[in-house]
């Protein structure tokens, strides 16, 4: 166990997080924040945020990497990494990830919610194949068809218009006479030319082949039932956007929980164990927006200062003087370079632990635009420490090397273990967005240590005997991507016999199509099995 102990640890890096993060830090306490993703939470998925005072428009992922940039100004410690367990009886909380155990006064829960599925006849079956759940991540491969969005509330008003940009018409289906968000954004659905709107409607199901091809609705005024069946050849979309659930099955046995999962507080935003505070859409209120998570994020930080300050003089543990320096005092500035200087800073102390060296291969075609792009990120990568090589091949220059990596498209990026040997793991895209973490984290674990495993599932790992090949096909924009991505290359890391290919799947459309992907993660097993959605590595195991 690491025998240091924050001041605050906060699980989960949506605005509400983020904000105590950076009220916590600005009153010099000292912070940890862990996230399993990537620091923004939901607010990722919005295409746009024009609610929040001061601010007159900007992208949700824009709003996230802002507020992350502000956490690290005031010295906030931020750890990519899943929280498993805890302890919370004791006066010093314990939190243990997957990687290792920490120690806190205090811990703030701002874990959020996720979005609900509604369990028509179809759902679960064509999740992947047509039926969606962010138009962020999945918008772009309905270009041109029709798409339905399920829901009345502010998020499936605002998402039906995001649609707008790919759709060639956004049926909104809404079982209420109304929508339940702010009459503005409302209006502003209902004068679109391309959203037509059925209140008092419900889906009844959705049926086809590969992909959807029709789908049932009832009028619940006139019991008039609907049935829509795609053009001849093509398919169709169906967004939903019901409401949210808590992220709280972590929790429960350690805090209370309300009926509906929720955490209840009090007026200090104060759980039921006394140190442990919950923030954002993990509350229950009656409004989830980002304008009140960061309210909570701020207002829990003030009271958690007062009680880690009470902590230390009970305990008798003094605090170090934390100084803010010239170098966390002030939020990192931009850089045109692929990565700004902060985030350089973090990927040279990564590298500075590998047990190993490793070298990057740029398999590229100089015929495709994207290789240039491929080219940039990884010298830029590359450069930050003398444990990482780079290398640059055009396509048919290096065919014993390519035959070795088994490329089939360009560019590719390889990664190659201490022996000059490939580790079974490949990027078809540019390692940036979401997924800039899985790289980092698949080249820690080809240079060494690598992310800890149990004993268990390193024997599960080892059993594995059979070649097996596996592509991932993803978005830079879908944030369930990274988990599927980072389980299988954890494999393929351990395991010779696996090998892993991620592929950008809005690049090479060929495999898009050939697989008939319409959300991402999908994961490919031998070019035969494929399977949606976000998987930890025992559930990518059990499809291997």
């Amino acid at each position: 166990m690491n025998k240091k102990i924050y001041d605050l640890i906060v699980i989960g890096g949506g605005p509400a997080g983020l904000t105590a993060g950076i009220y916590a830090g600005r009153a010099m306490l000292d912070v940890l924040v862990i996230e399993k993703d990537r620091a923004g939470g939901q607010i990722n998925l919005t295409s746009e945020v024009v609610n929040y005072p001061g601010i007159i428009e900007t992208s949700g992922e824009k709003f996230g990497e802002e507020l992350k940039k502000q956490a690290l100004g005031f010295g906030v410690n931020f750890l990519n990494d899943e929280v498993i367990d805890m302890d919370l009886t004791k006066e010093i909380k314990t939190i243990k990830t997957k990687s290792k155990e920490y120690r806190a006064f205090s811990v703030a829960i701002a874990t959020g919610a996720s979005p609900r599925k509604l369990g028509f006849p179809g759902e679960e079956e064509f999740t992947g194949r047509g039926v969606a759940y962010c138009a962020t991540c999945d918008g772009e491969f309905f270009t041109g068809l029709d798409v339905f969005v399920i829901g009345a509330g502010f998020a499936a008003a605002e998402e039906a218009i995001f649609l707008t940009k790919y759709a060639k018409k956004v049926i909104v289906i809404a079982r209420e006479p109304e929508f339940t968000c702010a009459k503005s954004i409302a209006e502003k659905v209902l004068k679109n030319p391309k959203i037509e709107v059925k209140f008092n409607t419900e889906i009844l199901e959705a049926s086809g082949d590969v992909q959807l091809r029709k789908a049932l609705f009832k009028n619940n005024i006139t019991g008039e039932i609907s049935e829509y069946k795609a053009e001849e050849g093509q398919s169709f979309g169906i967004f939903v956007f019901i409401g949210y659930e808590p992220q709280s099955k972590l929790f429960k046995n350690h805090v209370e929980l309300d009926s509906y999962g929720y955490i209840p507080t009090d007026e200090n935003l104060m759980t039921n164990v006394p140190g442990v505070y919950a923030v954002g859409d993990i509350r229950p209120k009656k409004l989830k927006q980002v304008v009140t998570a960061v309210a909570d994020g701020a207002d829990a930080a003030m009271n958690i200062e007062k009680y880690v300050i009470d902590l230390r003089e009970k305990l008798n543990i003094k605090k170090e003087e934390k100084e803010m320096s010239e170098k966390t005092s002030k939020a990192p500035e931009k850089s045109a370079e692929f990565l700004n200087s902060t985030l350089k800073e973090q990927l040279a102390e990564i590298a500075s632990k590998f047990e190993n060296n490793i070298e990057l291969v740029l398999l590229k075609d100089s015929s495709f635009e994207k290789s240039f792009e491929m080219e940039i990120a990884i010298k830029d990568i590359a450069s930050v420490s003398e444990k990482i090589k780079f290398s640059l091949y055009e396509k048919g220059e290096n065919p014993e090397l390519e035959k070795a990596v088994n490329v089939e498209r360009f560019p590719t990026i390889a990664i190659l273990d201490k022996n000059g040997d490939f580790s079974g793991i490949k990027y078809s895209t540019v390692p940036g967005g979401h997924e800039l973490n899985s790289f980092i984290l698949a080249m820690y674990n080809v240079a060494g240590p690598g992310q800890k495993l149990s004993s268990e599932t390193l024997e599960k790992i080892s059993a594995i005997k059979r070649p097996i090949n596996v592509k991932i096909g993803v978005s830079l924009s879908c944030s369930n991507c990274p988990e599927t991505v980072q389980s299988v290359q954890r494999i393929a890391a351990e395991n010779k016999n696996i090998q892993v290919e991620i592929i950008d799947v809005l690049t090479f459309r060929d495999f898009k199509e050939k697989h008939e992907i319409m959300s991402v993660p999908a994961m490919v097993v031998n070019d035969r099995g494929i399977f949606f959605g976000r998987k930890n590595i025992d559930e990518a195991l059990h499809f291997l």
